[in-house]
């Protein structure tokens, strides 16, 4: 996908991969760029550093309504909406002793807000011949996550939920793309699991960066992380191996969580 002349959507736009992805978008030609985020006045503050064709939305991607004001303002302004970059995501710390209330607000926003976007924008690209969804998951939706139950079972749900678009909607014109990126200097940087991610941590501008390449190529993994691929292939090649040498490192960075820890 050439972006140049694209109306475009970013959500979790007021910061971190969101902020580069809008502002990368932009310098490619995009026709409108739609920074939305929960945080309205740095939504606005981003789509003025970015320029005229910016244009900031306030959003709450964890609440359906919104998903669709939002999706319904875009195409009624701008035209229809050619990607939409569901990138909003949330870090929750905690193994299963999690509060139920910390499960939910992460599944709400590292899932169904995914959910959200695809139940009514999908219908709309299917009929006027195709569109395209870019997914923000993470490495560890392919791998794992050390020390945060939530947020390692919610992005697995977001990189299934991505295929499953995929499967389902892909010989009927609809592209998609997940993001798994692992490390990036970010806010939430600072959530995870820092002694494991800081070594290898890159920042949101190459993750941008690794979107562009992977959007002209319409490939769906794009990986800003090389090395997550390889990872990745030796879980599926020796699952009983990788889960042995996940066991050592949770160890040796301090990430092991235990029952009532």
């Amino acid at each position: 996908m050439d972006v140049g002349g694209k109306v475009v959507v970013v959500t979790g736009g007021a910061s971190g991969i969101g902020r580069a992805l809008a502002t990368r978008l932009a310098a490619e030609g995009a026709a409108a760029v739609v920074v939305a985020d929960r945080d309205a006045a740095g939504a606005d503050a981003v789509a003025a550093q970015i320029g005229e064709r910016a244009h900031a939305a306030a959003c709450d991607v964890s609440n359906e309504g919104d998903m669709r004001s939002l999706i319904d303002a875009v195409e009624s302004t701008h035209g229809p909406i050619d990607l939409f970059c569901s990138n909003a995501g949330i870090a929750t710390g905690g193994g299963i002793d999690a509060s139920n209330d910390d499960w939910q607000r992460t599944w709400d926003v590292n899932v169904l807000s995914h959910v959200y976007a695809a139940r009514h924008l999908v219908p709309r690209m299917l009929a006027r011949g195709g569109g395209y969804l870019l997914n923000t998951a993470s490495a560890a939706g392919l791998l794992t996550q050390i020390g945060s139950a939530p947020y390692a079972v919610t992005k697995h749900a977001a990189v299934a939920l991505a295929e499953w678009l995929s499967v389902t909607y892909g010989d009927a014109g609809l592209r998609v793309s997940c993001l798994c990126p692992q490390g990036v200097r970010t806010p939430m940087l600072g959530e995870a699991n820092s002694a494991l991610l800081d070594p290898t941590a890159i920042e949101p501008e190459d993750v941008a960066e690794a979107v562009i390449a992977g959007l002209r190529a319409e490939e769906f993994l794009i990986l800003p992380h090389p090395e997550v691929r390889e990872f990745f292939r030796r879980k599926g090649d020796d699952y009983e191996r990788w889960l042995r040498g996940m066991r050592r490192l949770a160890q040796r960075v301090g990430g092991a969580v235990g029952p009532g820890s």
